[in-house]
């Protein structure tokens, strides 16, 4: 399950908010990619509607993929985005494993 975690688990920015996961991510790149290809080949090259349509396709497949990736992620914590974000997060207090001292 460490796998699971590691793409569906949102990722901490160094101001402690929460981003997409990796899940997520990958999936914008593969719609995109995949209904891009699709809409090159509907539009036979045209640029505008091919840009028009991918975006058009595209909006509905994120909306309803991103929902059912945000239902598999409820319940796990949050992964730092990088490494260096530890260290932003805890020179500004905001880590929770960060131990003030009095």
């Amino acid at each position: 399950m460490d796998w699971a975690n590691r793409l569906l688990a949102p990722r901490i920015d160094h101001r402690g908010m929460s981003t997409p996961s990796e899940a997520s991510r990958l999936f914008l790149i593969l719609t995109l990619v995949l209904t891009g290809w699709w809409a090159w080949k509907a539009t036979s090259g045209n640029l505008v509607v091919w840009f028009s349509l991918t975006l058009l396709v595209a909006t509905p497949i994120l909306s309803i993929g991103w929902y059912l990736l945000s239902l598999a992620a409820r319940h796990r914590s949050g992964e730092l985005l990088t490494p260096k974000v530890q260290n932003a997060l805890e020179a500004k207090g905001r880590w929770p494993h960060h131990s003030r001292k009095p």
